[in-house]
């Protein structure tokens, strides 16, 4: 069974290209307007405005206009969620593999269902 959370799959979806990644990062300090977002990227102004929009739609930064700029900042929130939902994850995993472990270092190993023994059925 697939749980589908889609603000999670937005945000992931965002992080999961290198140029999005890179917008981020120059956007956190300060706004840049997307055009001069554009002329960082070996890319059209309108890839540039789509990478941006995929952001924006995943809540990880927000546009401001300013005259015929429009202005891009990261999100700090956005990122701070996106960072819990990857320790939860490495939580969850960690309890799993805790747990194997476990089992493993049992003197038996792990136990299984064993079959009844039948008495009286000497061959």
């Amino acid at each position: 069974m697939v749980v589908e959370d889609e603000p999670a799959d937005r945000l992931f979806h965002a992080l999961a290209d290198a140029t999005r990644r890179d917008i981020l990062r120059r956007s956190v300090d300060g706004e840049l307007s997307v055009s001069r977002l554009a002329e960082l990227y070996p890319m059209s102004f309108a890839a540039v405005q789509k990478h941006v929009a995929v952001l924006e739609r995943a809540g990880l930064v927000s546009k401001t206009r300013q005259g015929r700029e429009q202005l891009v900042r990261t999100r700090p929130d956005a990122v701070r969620r996106a960072r819990q939902a990857l320790d939860h994850l490495e939580s969850l995993w960690h309890g799993r593999v805790d747990r194997m472990a476990d089992l493993l270092a049992e003197p038996e190993g792990p136990r299984t269902r064993e079959a009844p023994e039948r008495k009286g059925t000497d061959r």
